[in-house]
């Protein structure tokens, strides 16, 4: 009988040990990134979406992401009211953008405002495109307060994410993998969600603003080892939603003119997206240059009026390639993006002739009428005065 059990000993401890083993087995699975996207997986993911459209967005009261966010600044009236106005045109989408102080400084009440935000959304049957990090503007990011804006001055207040404090330092590298992988898994199988916009222009240095000269001397150099990082980050978190980061400057037209940042962008894309802020002409030799990719297309940032990036010579180049469109600003507000770029170095002293972005006033009434009218035919919804909620 000894022996029997023994052999019974050690029958239920080999059980157990191949248990043991085959839980290890399943923790490390769960822990491995997922791949990028096939072609096929991106095109049946974009086959049922329709024209996808929309503004990148913040609601007018807000001057950059923080002040969108943060506890006490997060107005919920605004937002309900300025999405619905989206709504009324049509729109499905808005890129709105994120930040990881928010996270660093109350990770449950941040990702709680961003689950009421996507209820708003939801209402208004808008699918946002959330953007996690950002090169653009001020690279040095405070919490609390925000500044009042500059007079007449574009973007006078928007921030980066990461900071320059964050960039450089690798030992912050583990708290900006648990913004990155605590948002997305938080969100990962939320229809709510269209996309995942990992890094808003990575290798913009801001050449031609006043934060140019703030900026980091070899920032790019702290920027690619970061980007790859983020990428396998948010796919860690194995969201259901594709992940992505636009190109948006130089030639993109072969394979070898591409530099480092924009080939990780690129191949690290679940679907591809890009910018473009020139004539139609331009747009849709962009188009072109991408279809090598054979995933479907998201333009999600153009229309500068000056520059000949209009709705009425975009969206329908976009409609013909069936390609997405997100154009840049919606109500004019804090941002100011109704000035142009060079309101850095220019003087103005009221609101320009012909807007830089954004599509209305703040009562909601358009900066056009045949813009409006426009994106209405393009989404098909019946014509009706935008006013004020």
């Amino acid at each position: 009988m000894k022996w029997k059990s023994l052999y019974l000993l050690a029958l239920v401890c080999g059980l157990l040990t191949q248990g043991c083993g085959k839980k290890e087995a399943t923790t490390q699975t769960e822990a491995k990134p997922r791949t990028v996207w096939s072609v096929d997986k991106a095109k049946a993911w974009y086959k049922d979406k329709g024209f996808i459209i929309g503004p990148n967005f913040s609601p007018s009261t807000a001057i950059n992401q923080l002040e969108m966010w943060q506890a006490e600044s997060f107005d919920t009236a605004t937002i309900n009211r300025e999405l619905g106005w989206a709504e009324d045109l049509g729109m499905n989408t808005a890129r709105v953008y994120l930040h990881d102080l928010l996270y660093q400084q109350d990770s449950a009440g941040f990702l709680q405002r961003v689950d009421t935000f996507l209820d708003i959304a939801q209402r208004h049957n808008i699918k946002p495109i959330l953007v996690i990090f950002d090169s653009v503007w001020d690279p040095n990011p405070k919490l609390g307060k925000q500044r009042e804006p500059r007079p007449h001055v574009h973007n006078s207040g928007w921030v980066q994410s990461p900071g320059s404090v964050g960039l450089q330092d690798s030992t912050q590298h583990p708290r900006l993998e648990r913004y990155v992988k605590g948002v997305i898994r938080r969100f990962a199988n939320d229809d709510r969600i269209l996309a995942w916009d990992i890094w808003n222009e990575p290798d913009n240095i801001n050449q031609g603003s006043a934060y140019g000269k703030q900026e980091l001397p070899n920032k790019l150099d702290y920027v690619l080892p970061l980007l790859k990082k983020s990428f396998v980050w948010a796919r860690a978190a194995n969201p259901v939603q594709p992940v992505t980061s636009a190109v948006w400057k130089g030639n993109w037209s072969v394979e070898d003119s591409l530099t480092a940042i924009e080939k990780v962008m690129l191949d690290e894309s679940d679907i591809i997206t890009f910018h473009n802020y020139d004539s139609a002409q331009y747009l849709e030799q962009r188009i072109n240059w991408l279809k090598r990719y054979g995933k479907p297309m998201i333009c999600t940032e153009y229309m500068a009026r000056p520059n000949g990036s209009t709705f009425q010579s975009s969206l329908p180049v976009a409609k013909k390639h069936n390609v997405g469109m997100v154009n840049w600003g919606f109500v004019d507000g804090k941002t100011q993006t109704i000035y142009p770029w060079d309101s850095w170095d220019k003087n103005y002293t009221g609101e320009p002739k012909v807007w830089f972005h954004d599509i209305l006033r703040k009562d909601g009434t358009p900066y056009s009428q045949a813009e409006v009218d426009l994106i209405r035919s393009m989404t098909g919804v019946k014509e009706k005065a935008v006013a004020a909620q």
